[in-house]
């Protein structure tokens, strides 16, 4: 059937090219009824499109598995949302003295039943399944009262936080809108918040993205491009880019004193931000022999395990 369909048709003397995503389900008698059978084979046909189309795929249950863990991941997101059984843990970000200068703010999922989830393994499928915008909403609104109760402590008042945002939710049309009624509503000050975008985010559409970035900017909002260095990063959208702030990848500072090729990496990072007039900051910094290559070539701030673990709010106030 495949080699079949591959074959040109010819219409006005043009010759067209198609192909064909297959899937097929197996029986035997007739334990199955045919709407059974039907499903079973519009979930191969999708498997057979995730492999790159134009090729066969048989089910097999463990599609019917996927497809159902999904539908209860799904359903126990959205209940997650209206429940508040989300949570915000923060990593501090410091000075080579250790001097606490602000936190990136994580989210986890305190869930009923399973305990404490990180969110390696429920972001992708908020993301599939376009949860991620009202989540990443909340996370962007609980990360602002906190600036808020803060702005009045002296230990606290001038710490920045760092809040990831998706692509999804970046991409929306009223995102610039939902940030400042955030700020209006919750009264954070502006210049304390930072968002991270990766940079698969930003370069999505350039054109969109300067121009929500600069709005933001003239609000005092700051930016960071998170996990740079893996992506395709142009150094002519670099430079248009309003960016605040480069984040070198862990990838990289992990290999600090294993691999040459990813200290040259780190280092040249380093040097181009600081050239650029940019801030630098490594994340996943875990060893002394890390932190000491960073202050060595003029990286001015780190996060990671050897400076703490995310943390809930009431631990990381009680190291101050």
């Amino acid at each position: 059937m495949l080699q079949t369909l591959n074959e040109p048709c010819v219409l006005n003397a043009c010759q067209h090219y198609s192909s064909a995503s297959i899937g097929a389900s197996l029986f035997s008698g007739q334990q199955k009824t045919i709407d059974e059978l039907m499903k079973q084979s519009d979930l191969a046909m999708y498997a057979a499109k995730t492999a790159g189309r134009n090729t066969v795929r048989f089910f097999d249950p463990n599609m019917q598995a996927t497809i159902t863990a999904h539908a209860l991941l799904e359903d126990d997101l959205r209940r997650a949302l209206s429940e508040r059984q989300f949570r915000l843990h923060f990593q501090k970000q410091v000075t080579h003295d250790g001097r606490v200068v602000g936190a990136e703010v994580l989210i986890r999922w305190l869930h009923p039943g399973r305990g404490l989830i990180p969110p390696g393994e429920f972001v992708p499928h908020a993301e599939e399944s376009g949860l991620i915008e009202p989540i990443g909403q909340w996370v962007l609104e609980t990360a602002c009262e906190q600036l808020k109760r803060w702005e009045g402590n002296l230990r606290f008042a001038s710490l920045r936080l760092a809040v990831n945002v998706s692509a999804r939710q970046f991409h929306q049309s009223d995102f610039v809108q939902q940030v400042r009624d955030v700020l209006k509503r919750t009264g954070a000050q502006p210049n304390l918040l930072k968002l991270e975008l990766t940079e698969s985010a930003v370069l999505t559409n350039v054109e969109e993205t300067i121009n929500k970035m600069n709005l933001l900017k003239t609000d005092g909002v700051q930016f960071s491009m998170d996990d740079f260095g893996t992506g395709q990063s142009s150094l002519s959208y670099l430079t248009r880019l309003p960016l605040d702030q480069l984040k070198i990848d862990q990838s990289f500072v992990r290999n600090i004193g294993i691999r040459r090729e990813d200290a040259l990496i780190a280092q040249t990072i380093i040097g181009m931000a600081n050239n650029l007039g940019i801030e630098v900051i490594a994340e996943g910094v875990e060893t002394e022999s890390q932190r000491a290559f960073l202050e060595q070539h003029d990286c001015p701030l780190c996060q990671g395990y050897l400076f703490g673990h995310p943390m809930p709010i009431e631990e990381f106030e009680r190291l101050f």
